[in-house]
């Protein structure tokens, strides 16, 4: 009985915590290409998920919640990379060629070092920086969620979550392939990038309340 409530809960959380990436997954794998791959986004979504739950780890150990308005700090992240792509475009855009060409070219007989290199391509941690700033806020409800339960019960909740990071990553992936979707995203998704992401990292300091930390608008 304990193992199925910890299935509907790791089934309800990641659900109700998760829908908007959806939609930051549908723009990446919009922008695939010859130097961003879908591996990439899909090792970053991995990444990024991982770090929150590492995050969310105190909470099964008896730590204390943080404080949403420092959880809201993380939208800082989204903000510089999009202020840098903003800015640096055109030249990262030749630095993330020249890195593909070489990882290409060491590893396209050897599907092990292209994992590898996959995991340490720059665009995979662009995509984890991303996922693990907007799934910031998951961490408030993780922690109380990962209290209280066994290990046994953790290890269920926890594949759940990493089982429908992929069921979302396929999700998203076939979305972006819709003909309407495709279109638009193909031909506004690259332009728009830097500034949603802007907008997104805004977004997440504005929903936790992190204005209020300035000193000024607290008094």
């Amino acid at each position: 009985m304990q193992l199925w409530t910890a299935l509907t809960e790791g089934l309800i959380a990641f659900t109700a915590t998760n829908v908007d990436d959806i939609i930051i997954l549908m723009l990446f794998f919009s922008q695939v290409d010859a130097n961003f791959r879908v591996s990439h986004i899909v090792i970053g979504q991995y990444l990024g998920f991982a770090a929150i739950v590492i995050a969310s780890l105190p909470g099964f150990f008896g730590g204390l919640i943080i404080r949403r308005e420092f959880i809201g700090l993380l939208g800082l992240l989204p903000i510089a990379i999009g202020l840098k792509q903003l800015v640096f475009k055109k030249q990262e855009t030749t630095e993330v060629q020249t890195v593909t060409t070489d990882f290409s070219q060491s590893s396209s007989t050897n599907p092990i070092s292209s994992f590898i290199l996959s995991v340490l391509h720059p665009q995979t941690y662009t995509v984890a920086t991303v996922t693990f700033a907007n799934g910031g806020d998951n961490i408030s409800i993780y922690i109380p969620l990962f209290a209280g339960h066994s290990f046994v019960s953790l290890g269920v909740i926890l594949s759940v979550f990493f089982f429908l990071v992929g069921v979302w990553c396929i999700v998203a992936y076939l979305l972006s392939r819709q003909a309407a979707i495709a279109y638009i995203l193909s031909r506004y998704g690259k332009a728009c990038v830097p500034f949603i992401l802007i907008g997104l990292g805004l977004l997440i300091i504005y929903e936790r309340g992190t204005f209020s930390l300035l000193p000024w608008i607290r008094t």
